[in-house]
């Protein structure tokens, strides 16, 4: 049982550093030229961000429920 919980622990660890890495090099640097509001920039960003939460999340609730669903039925 405890193997599961440390792989499902080593599962978020990954999923928020390849999360934080996407966020630093592909959202961040976004930009739509001079003539472009910043706040239009920013609620671009945003949006993308927490899109990429939102799908974080649900693979983490995935590999959540994959792991411990196998412990409950052995």
């Amino acid at each position: 049982m405890t193997i599961k919980i440390y792989s499902f622990i080593f599962v978020m660890w990954i999923l928020m550093l390849i999360g934080g890495g996407l966020m630093v090099v592909v959202v961040g640097p976004i930009t739509f030229g001079i003539d472009v509001e910043p706040i239009i920039t920013s609620g671009v960003k945003v949006f993308l961000a927490l899109f990429l939460i939102f799908i974080w999340i649900f693979t983490l609730t995935k590999v959540k429920n994959w792991i411990f669903k196998s412990q409950i039925k052995s």
